[in-house]
């Protein structure tokens, strides 16, 4: 996975120009685009001024950031490694595309005073576990 963060001048006021392009608004949240052409597919994030482009299509990516670059002010920063507090970790000869908020959680526990806290488990049921409690119905 390949992505870019482009800072962007007025884009919100120009999504025209994107739909034109052939992304289409994800359904869900509206500052993700995504567009699709054969086997190939791009996603565009919109994050106030700036945008991150995410393809396995390296020509593809390109191509859309050559789109972008025509019809808005804007310069490519290279690849993303932060976005939204969040890091972006690749190892490319595994495939791997990681996200950690680890900086966040240090700044949690900071704040709380909790940063030399000790972990521990959080007891979670399993899905097993609830299918062999019987419901109040079905003990009578």
């Amino acid at each position: 996975m390949v992505s870019n963060r482009l800072p962007v001048n007025g884009i919100t006021s120009s999504i025209k120009s994107l739909t034109s392009y052939g992304f289409k608004a994800n359904v869900v949240d509206d500052c993700v685009y995504h567009k699709f052409s054969g086997s190939k597919y791009i996603f565009l994030v919109l994050c106030v001024d700036d945008i991150l482009l995410a393809s396995r299509d390296i020509g593809f990516l390109q191509e859309t950031k050559i789109f972008l670059m025509k019809n808005f002010k804007m310069k490519d920063l290279g690849e993303t490694f932060f976005v939204l507090g969040i890091k972006i970790l690749r190892d490319r000869s595994q495939g791997i595309l990681r996200l950690s908020q680890e900086s966040y959680i240090d700044k949690v526990l900071d704040r709380f005073d909790m940063k030399d806290s000790k972990p521990g488990d959080t007891p979670i049921m399993t899905l097993k576990e609830q299918r062999c409690r019987r419901s109040p119905m079905r003990q009578q």
